[in-house]
């Protein structure tokens, strides 16, 4: 994607390790530590002296913030979610129950220093490889905070209005959409399908639920076959795939190519496809898997684009077909989501974030 849009990606070594299924916390948090600190590594490694500004996510943040203070190089923050503790909702990676202002905020600073503590020792060896004092990660945090630090959020404000109780520096964008080419086009295999019948719906997990796709595959058939529609399986990195009349398996395609001639999308909830699905006016069967899924797809059914979420774990090919049923026959999903659409035109997320980036880098 990075390289379509005529831009070079030089990756970071770093990958996440594990199987994917680490139900103790403590082995969890073991293994997000030891991914980090080999990412800080690779990211001390990419910068050189001729790096105009440094563009930080959540994951980068914690590390990057060291390497402006060692070299000189400016810094911005560029977020996919909100991460600053707020009355209005509690942590996005913390469930999606409210609990109150002064719960919501607490539990977001309880949030913060429990990432602080996973980026410990990460921050220890990549200050000592920049020769710079000792420094705790939450000390870095807070002079962050204490200074303003500027924060781009790349969402809709009409997913997540800017909280009133956010600190100066903290801002919403709109989306930041992926390049596409003017000349893109759907394969010919897909405009076949779309042609030969009623909108179908699409089932994806994107990079979610490896080694799934048979499993999953048949609780899409099912699903499908239940409520009478004709689908659409994208791959993924679950491998899904499925055979059968009205049921076409496919790769990767834009979303802008196609999400616009679907009568429903089943995803999981991830930022980038929730706000996909919304840009093209199509209602979500949302399946939400891990981190931030649950909070997006509690976005999705607050703004009535979606029904009340199926956690991924407790996907049955009755529950997907019942859903599926709701979002394809109530009108009122398609409507919701058309009214977000509307909205999120209205946003110039990339030009904003742009202005922002020219500014600081003068």
């Amino acid at each position: 994607m990075v390289r379509n849009a005529g831009l070079e990606f030089p990756s970071l070594p770093a990958r996440p390790r594990g199987d994917g299924d680490l139900a103790d916390r403590r082995e969890l948090m073991r293994t997000a530590a030891a991914f980090v600190s080999e990412l800080g590594q690779g990211f001390a490694d990419a910068v050189d002296r001729g790096t105009d500004l440094l563009l930080l996510s959540t994951t980068t943040a914690p590390l990057g913030r060291h390497v402006t203070e060692a070299t000189g190089i400016p810094s911005l923050g560029v977020y996919l979610q909100p991460t600053a503790p707020t009355g209005d909702f509690p942590p996005v990676v913390m469930g999606t129950r409210s609990l109150g202002r002064l719960g919501n905020r607490t539990a977001g600073r309880f949030a913060l220093r429990m990432a602080d503590r996973v980026y410990g020792q990460a921050v220890a060896d990549l200050r000592r490889r920049l020769e710079l004092p000792a420094l705790t990660a939450s000390a870095m945090r807070r002079r962050q905070e204490r200074a303003d630090w500027p924060v781009l959020h790349g969402f809709s404000t009409a997913l997540v209005p800017r909280p009133s109780d956010w600190r100066t520096g903290l801002d919403v964008m709109g989306i930041w959409w992926p390049h596409l080419d003017p000349d893109a086009q759907l394969p010919s295999e897909v405009e076949d399908f779309l042609a030969a019948g009623p909108r179908p719906v699409l089932i994806g997990f994107g990079s979610m639920a490896g080694g799934e796709g048979e499993r999953i595959g048949d609780i899409a058939v099912q699903a499908l076959r239940r409520a009478g529609l004709r689908g659409i399986l994208q791959s993924g990195s679950a491998g899904l795939t499925a055979d059968g009349d009205g049921i076409l398996t496919i790769g990767e395609i834009p979303h802008e190519l196609l999400f616009p001639r679907l009568a429903a999308v089943v995803h999981h909830a991830g930022a980038g496809t929730t706000a996909a699905a919304l840009r093209a006016g199509v209602p979500t069967v949302a399946v939400p898997v891990t981190a931030d899924q649950p909070f997006w797809a509690a976005r999705l059914a607050a703004l009535g684009a979606a029904p009340a979420p199926i956690p991924f774990a407790s996907l049955t090919g009755e529950r997907l077909a019942d859903a599926l049923t709701q979002v394809t026959r109530r009108q009122t999903y398609a409507r919701a989501a058309a009214t977000v659409a509307r909205h999120m035109a209205t946003e110039d997320g990339a030009g904003q974030a742009a202005k922002a980036v020219q500014h600081l880098t003068g």
